[in-house]
């Protein structure tokens, strides 16, 4: 069969009614009903899941689903059910991720990340992490973990939200190497779109010249 694991993927998070195939609310289906569909042995279908590189399926006591990335149209998935097998996330960082578009990033200010026709908002925990994050993207938006609510980490570590409100981001970087004033020009355009961000500078500024004061009338600085 040419390229299963895309084909499995779609089956898995957008097509299994489609094709007559059961699925639960959390998202699982029977191995067996994937094996007739596929046309496949199971250790064709083992190595489609061992293989896959960003580890997006979980195969269990004979039942296999999409770890996350489900639509919400068409299936019988339920937010609920899916949580429920999440783990929440309690991160080591105060801040995750979410890579998008320059243009996509203003309406972002005002709607907030949408999750669009998935099922929830994907997250990086990391801003170099190969999971919960589109390929290609221009712009990683800074998500406070403190202000954000309810975060789940599925099993393959995406961090996930039903919904991230645009007061929730609160850093904002673009992805483009080397940094040119272009890039620079374009970090300052769109972090002016977001209040959170300015109010977080403000603060960040305040704080280093009340240090620089204190380190003045302390004499630290040899002029």
């Amino acid at each position: 069969m040419a390229n299963p694991s895309k084909k499995l993927s779609w089956l898995l998070r957008h097509g299994a009614p489609s094709v007559n195939i059961a699925m639960d609310a959390a998202g699982w289906v029977a191995v067996s009903d994937v094996l007739a569909y596929l046309k496949i042995g199971l250790p064709d279908l083992v190595k489609v899941v061992a293989d896959n590189n960003k580890s997006r399926l979980e195969l269990r006591d004979g039942r296999i689903r999409a770890c996350q990335g489900h639509s919400r149209e068409g299936m019988p998935v339920t937010l609920e059910a899916l949580e429920a097998t999440w783990e929440p996330f309690v991160g080591k960082n105060r801040l995750v991720w979410h890579g998008t578009t320059a243009a996509a990033t203003r309406g972002i200010s005002k709607l907030g990340i949408l999750p669009g026709e998935r099922t929830h908002v994907h997250l990086a925990e990391e801003l170099d992490s190969k999971v919960g994050k589109r390929a290609n993207v221009e712009i990683m938006l800074g998500v406070s973990v403190e202000k954000v609510g309810a975060l789940f980490r599925a099993g393959n570590g995406v961090v996930l939200a039903r919904h991230v409100p645009a007061d929730c981001i609160v850093e904002l970087w673009a992805t483009e190497a080397p940094r040119t004033k272009a890039t620079l020009d374009l970090e300052r355009e769109l972090r002016s779109h977001f209040p959170a961000i300015a109010e977080r500078q403000a603060e960040t500024k305040l704080a280093l010249d009340e240090m620089t004061k204190e380190t003045q009338e302390l004499g630290l600085y040899d002029y």
